[in-house]
């Protein structure tokens, strides 16, 4: 059925949770992430979450939305072959255990693709005091759609400022240079990759668990979630740039082929520029059809990891 360009500014209601320790410690293990700052709960400072650990609390946003676009002429089975194109995350800071956060989705872009319509949400997800801890772009292409009206482009993304820094930048990211020197590194996946991660990161999708689920949505088998390969590529750039999780302040990249269970995928550091305080980088799959495309880590400077007490953050404007 067609989606009518009237969903455009639709917002979902807010969507509340409460981060234990434990949710982001089982994230971070999902993802092989094993350092201290994501696992030991005996450093003095105590630990956050890993910087892609928004995607968690984002999530049942996402499925409102889905909710919310039927009204407007998707059908269930449509919003089921949505596929992530897109992501471009900025951090007002890492998550920490105690953390209450409320995560608010809005239609800010409805075009037409070759393959169905690209819609665009913002999505962004505040702490109890209504600090922004994190605000995403995420694009969604959903397959065999016809957009009733004309193209609405995503507006730019808007500065947030706020105290103690102004970290969600509207900035464009430092164009990389050409990859002359390439650091990879292979990353085997087992064939229950997709369910362990389904289970820590509590981002149900039956298609990255369900083979019969699967199968109806045109695929060979099981596939493993795109921010699954996103964390794994996040790992591998702040181990190769020795950089620290928390210096992490945004993170864009773009989804290609889907990767099947079991897999391996080389994650490739593409560049790294101390002077943009920027990081490039993609991950190619087993047939050498990229899986990342586009990848921009950009860092600052490094936050306390110090006990939380409710106040870090930046306001959203």
């Amino acid at each position: 059925m067609p989606l009518t360009v009237d969903a455009l500014g639709c917002t979902s209601s807010p969507v509340a949770h409460e981060v234990d320790s434990r949710w982001l410690m089982a994230y971070a293990a999902s993802v092989g992430a094993l350092d201290d700052v994501y696992l030991n709960r005996r450093r003095d400072d105590g630990i956050v979450g890993h910087p892609l650990f928004p995607v968690c609390v984002e999530w049942p946003a996402v499925l409102a939305m889905r909710d919310l676009l039927t009204g407007y002429g998707l059908t269930r089975e449509e919003a089921g072959r949505g596929v992530h194109l897109r992501h471009d995350l900025r951090l007002g800071r890492l998550v920490r255990p105690g953390d209450q956060l409320t995560t608010v989705a809005t239609v800010v872009g409805m075009t037409t693709h070759r393959a169905g319509v690209l819609l665009d949400l913002d999505l962004v997800t505040t702490d109890r005091d209504g600090l922004t801890v994190a605000a995403t772009r995420m694009g969604t292409l959903y397959r065999d759609v016809e957009l009733r009206g004309p193209d609405q482009a995503p507006p730019p993304l808007r500065p947030t400022t706020g105290q103690p820094r102004d970290l969600l930048d509207s900035t464009e990211p430092a164009q990389p240079a050409d990859p002359a020197d390439p650091v990879s590194v292979r990353h085997a996946i087992d064939g229950g990759a997709a369910h362990m991660y389904t289970e820590c990161s509590r981002i149900w999708n039956p298609i990255h668990t369900d083979a019969r689920t699967a199968a109806r949505a045109g695929l060979p088998g099981i596939i493993l979630h795109g921010t699954a390969t996103l964390a794994f590529a996040v790992n591998h750039v702040l181990h190769q740039t020795s950089a620290h999780p928390t210096e992490v302040r945004r993170l864009q990249v773009r989804f290609g082929a889907t990767v099947s269970l079991p897999s391996s995928i080389d994650l490739r550091l593409l560049g790294w520029s101390a002077k943009d305080h920027t990081a490039w980088f993609d991950a190619i799959g087993t047939s050498g059809t990229p899986v990342l495309r586009h990848g921009t880590i950009v860092f600052g400077p490094a936050e306390s990891t110090g006990a939380h007490d409710g106040g870090q953050g930046v306001s959203h404007a």
